[in-house]
């Protein structure tokens, strides 16, 4: 049984001939006649009397309507729902963003979205990189933007910009110089995003730098939130470090000072998608938003060129 035998059937049930019901599915006579006579003998049943000048259905073919009817109205619902989300007109986008987006003026992003695409469904995810890495690399989300390095695998990843990383703390002697690892690993660290620990990207450039030197930071205080860790270095009970856009928005608690690692390091924010999956639509606008937004922020450096990758599908980074 397929569509377009019961849409031939159909046809021939509303308007009681064969020549009619060409007319309106815009076949020939003899294909319409041929789809129901396939039908009826694929089930071997009789669907019409066929009188001289009209079709009449029969118990069968009463019985048969109601079930047409419906799997046909589905498959053009499902039909239309797919010209909807080609169109933009309706669908589902799915992104993840890093877990201080808004720091990077990224609050804005499903409210520009919608105002575009006011059809469109949206579900964006807020979580560390790492986790952002993996819903993506697992499908539940079609991308999202991640702060680097996360796991690669499976993953076209397309670094846009970078963010500086810095040391931040109450006590102005602690800042009168560049960090080093060597003075980092003797301060009371306050550490946030203490769910994901070390393997946190920023964690883990510094974790490695400190290991090339012979040494281990240890977090005095970990919490997981990095509002919260930098109230508590306000309140003097040790320091920290975040990126510059954190420590530079209104938000940063007053009498903080901050000074760049020696030698410098860097946050780099990139969208990841999957290998050999092509985005919805829907998904592809937001992505591009989002990267649009993240370059017009000035609390970020361009990284230029690498829009053409992420469009091209191009691996960038692969580990």
């Amino acid at each position: 049984m397929t569509l377009n035998q019961l849409r031939a059937f159909l046809a021939a049930a509303r308007t009681g001939s064969f020549t009619a019901a060409a007319a309106e599915i815009q076949l020939s006579q003899a294909a319409v006649s041929e789809l129901v006579r396939r039908l009826e003998q694929e089930h071997d049943v009789t669907l019409f009397q066929r009188g001289r000048r009209t079709l009449v259905l029969t118990d069968a073919g009463q019985e048969l309507v109601p079930h047409a009817e419906q799997s046909v109205a589905a498959a053009d619902d499902a039909s239309r729902a797919l010209r909807s989300v080609q169109s933009l007109r309706g669908g589902v986008a799915t992104f993840g963003v890093l877990r201080n987006a808004d720091y990077y003026l990224l609050s804005g992003l499903v409210a520009r979205f919608h105002a575009a695409h006011p059809h469109v469904r949206t579900r964006m995810v807020g979580l560390n990189s790492v986790q952002v890495a993996g819903e993506v690399a697992a499908g539940t989300l079609e991308a999202g933007l991640v702060v680097l390095p996360v796991a690669t695998e499976g993953l076209i990843v397309t670094p846009l910009v970078r963010d500086e990383v810095i040391f931040v703390s109450s006590d102005p002697a602690r800042v009168a110089a560049p960090m080093t690892v060597e003075r980092l690993a003797e301060m009371r660290l306050i550490l946030y995003d203490a769910h994901s620990g070390w393997h946190d990207p920023t964690r883990r450039q510094i974790a490695e730098r400190a290991a090339l030197a012979g040494l281990k930071l240890q977090p005095w205080i970990e919490v997981e939130h990095v509002e919260t860790a930098l109230n508590l270095v306000a309140a003097g009970a040790g320091d920290t470090f975040t990126s510059r856009a954190v420590a530079a928005s209104p938000g940063c608690p007053p009498g903080l000072g901050s000074v760049a690692f020696d030698p410098p390091i860097y946050d780099t924010i990139a969208l990841v998608r999957r290998e050999n999956r092509p985005l919805s639509p829907a998904t592809r606008e937001i992505a591009l938003l989002a990267q649009q937004m993240l370059h017009e922020s000035d609390r970020v450096e361009d990284l230029p060129g690498m829009a053409d990758d992420w469009l091209s599908g191009r691996r960038v980074g692969k580990k």
